[in-house]
């Protein structure tokens, strides 16, 4: 009887559980809603009663007006997961490569790699000589590498990795030397694929942080062909702002009234939010795993 007792009350607990988060992601849905309802209303309607659940006079005038050059937005779409891609790929190499590194105990100088990474999450060395050194002696101007090499490795991601590795044990790089494996081959047979919760979580961050980016793009690239979704559409914004708030004929400010500025920023959301959506899925069961065991151990 006291067997069936617990278990009831476990059950208990667990549906308890299971309603208290359930009712926490409805309300993290919300804001979605909100914003997929703000890209369908009128002008009016978000200046009247501001953002809801529901369009009041649904309408795709935000759309429209963002997709007047499709083409552009197709080719954004295009460099941004390319530089996702390739940028998630490479990235994680050089920040593995550099994490193993600086967790491997029998390197002579992992101290001080630890103490130069460190310091690149306190200091940099200005936007000048960054630019300079982009431009004039890497030569990254006007090139898709402008909007990935500059990202390539993270000193946060750096340690990340490095904590987790450093929760393995030596035992088991002594045993695979003691077989006759060498560096690479340990590093990325036999290490890396015990690393998979911690990698998938940095390559969560990073896939984030290229595909959110358009500064890089705003510095070094003049070529539209090469403008990345993030920065298009920022330029899209901008423009319609510009017009919104321009006082310069009264023809324009007739014309700009009408248009949907907010409408267009939440348009934006939705149409640059979709592949991000579709990636939490197959890396979340490795994120709160890789975070917590990267941030907490070594």
């Amino acid at each position: 009887m006291q067997y069936v007792k617990r278990n009831f009350k476990a059950d208990w607990v667990q549906v308890v559980m299971i309603g208290v988060l359930s009712i926490y992601s409805i309300f993290c849905l919300i804001p979605f809603l909100m914003v997929l309802s703000g890209s369908l209303s009128t002008e009016a309607d978000i200046s009247q009663h501001g953002y809801g659940l529901y369009p009041l006079h649904p309408n795709l005038d935000a759309y429209r007006i963002l997709f007047l050059a499709a083409d552009r937005v197709i080719n954004g779409y295009k460099i941004s997961i390319f530089v996702t891609v390739a940028g998630t790929f490479l990235a994680l190499v050089v920040n593995y490569m550099g994490g193993y590194a600086m967790a491997r105990r029998t390197l002579k100088y992992r101290n001080t790699l630890s103490i130069y990474a460190l310091l690149t999450l306190m200091f940099n060395g200005g936007l000048v000589p960054w630019y300079i050194v982009c431009v004039n002696y890497l030569h990254l101007k006007d090139s898709v590498w402008a909007l990935i090499l500059p990202a390539l490795a993270q000193g946060f991601n750096l340690f990340l990795i490095r904590n987790f590795l450093q929760s393995l044990p030596e035992e088991l790089f002594e045993s695979a030397k003691i077989d006759g494996a060498g560096e690479l081959r340990i590093m990325f047979k036999i290490i890396a694929p015990l690393a998979t919760p911690v990698l998938a979580t940095v390559g969560l961050f990073i896939a984030l942080n290229y595909w959110n980016d358009w500064y890089l793009g705003l510095m070094f690239i003049d070529n539209q062909s090469l403008q990345p979704l993030q920065l298009m559409l920022r330029t899209i914004v901008s423009n319609v702002d510009f017009l919104k708030n321009s006082g310069n004929a009264a023809e324009m400010q007739r014309v700009a009234a009408t248009l949907p500025t907010e409408g267009v920023k939440m348009a934006v959301t939705v149409v640059t939010i979709g592949p991000i959506i579709f990636l939490y899925p197959f890396v979340q069961r490795y994120f709160v795993k890789g975070l917590v065991v990267g941030a907490v151990k070594g």
